[in-house]
């Protein structure tokens, strides 16, 4: 979003469950896309599964990263765009009706406002609250999908709105550490919606896709059809828990295991023999040879946890096999070999790695 007093300069702040990421974009013209002048990125341990739990150590991470984005963009930064992420954020679907207010019934940008806070007007349990909103459709006088209603005419105006919400612990836990880095929230997304506006076409988005993020500890989910948001959520399983389960499995630690992860697990390997085998010592680990064949199953079992959660999600919307547009998958973990054919045949969709327009 817009710094202060530099309305084409925006900045995005995402803090991860392995690390925080400060961005700096520049818009040279209006309508074009933002150019990028300055990243700045710096490990976390303060999280766990997108949710803060050292307060201390989580403002450092995100002291470091924006430092780092000021230095290499010469913009100082006071305020910022935040990512939310955890599985503690979820969400619903939900619908306003309102009178139009104007006499000769024209509507106005006011009603639309207003229709939209009566869809807001949801029960919560007192620890819970509102994130987000998203219309995802209008109707006037019973005419159904209308995308802006902005100017024509009716008695009666209702919308059908994505609402996603979050525990208000796990949020003012999260503001606050980001106050304490002297940043200002200027807005905040979920983790998968934000993916989403970066890698989807609007065909993708009319036809039905879903946006799976894989990051550190956690992954998201964002389903769109014809052209709006449908459904979102965040698992609490990332690709960290690959990494984790390879240290367990293998004896030895994250750093060695991750390594491992980068180099050798490929999610679809094809036929593999138990002879063909990997020397661990030569990244640092203590066990001398693993086999290809030891190290799949480790990676296999994790993978097949995760997907087996995103396709429970697909199952909650009536979506399993019934995306045209396929998956997108975004993330760390999407970096990791073999992965997009891996989706493709448990999921039985088409799959690909999702990649910023632009």
């Amino acid at each position: 979003m817009a710094a202060r007093g530099q309305e084409d300069v925006y900045i995005g702040l995402d803090i991860g469950s392995t690390k925080v990421t400060c961005i700096v974009g520049l818009q040279e013209e209006p309508g074009a896309q933002p150019s990028v002048i300055g990243v700045g990125n710096a490990p976390v341990t303060g999280l766990r599964k997108g949710e803060v739990i050292d307060i201390e150590e989580t403002v450092s991470s995100i002291t470091a990263a924006v430092d780092e984005a000021e230095r290499i963009s010469g913009v100082p930064i006071d305020r910022a765009t935040v990512n939310i992420d955890g599985a503690h954020v979820s969400s619903m679907n939900s619908s306003g009706v309102i009178a139009v207010g104007r006499a000769d019934n024209e509507i106005t940008q006011e009603d639309v406002r207003r229709a939209e806070e009566a869809a807001a007007a949801i029960q919560l349990p007192p620890n819970r609250e509102i994130i987000q909103v998203f219309p995802r459709s209008f109707k006037i006088d019973g005419q159904g999908n209308i995308k802006d209603p902005v100017g024509m005419n009716g008695v009666r105006l209702e919308v059908e709105t994505h609402i996603v919400t979050g525990a208000t612990p796990a949020l003012k836990n999260l503001h606050r550490s980001i106050y304490q880095a002297g940043v200002d929230i200027e807005g905040q997304i979920m983790v998968p919606l934000a993916s989403a506006r970066a890698v989807l076409s609007k065909k993708q988005m009319e036809l039905g896709v879903a946006v799976v993020d894989i990051g550190g500890g956690t992954t998201g989910i964002a389903i769109y059809e014809e052209g709006e948001i449908l459904y979102s959520s965040i698992l609490p399983d990332g690709s960290m828990h690959i990494t984790n389960d390879i240290a367990i499995g293998l004896r030895t630690d994250v750093d060695v295991a991750e390594k491992i992860k980068r180099t050798y697990v490929n999610a679809a390997p094809g036929k593999l023999s138990a002879s063909e085998k990997i020397r661990i010592e030569e990244l640092g680990g203590d066990t001398a040879v693993v086999t290809k064949k030891d190290l799949y199953s480790i990676a296999h079992a994790r993978l097949e946890e995760i997907f087996g959660m995103v396709q429970a999600e697909f199952k909650k919307v009536g979506k399993v096999g019934m995306l045209p547009g396929g998956v997108v998958l975004t993330g760390g973990g999407a970096n990791l070999s073999g992965i997009d054919t891996f989706a493709k045949e448990l999921l039985k969709l088409p799959v690909i790695i999702g990649k910023p327009e632009g």
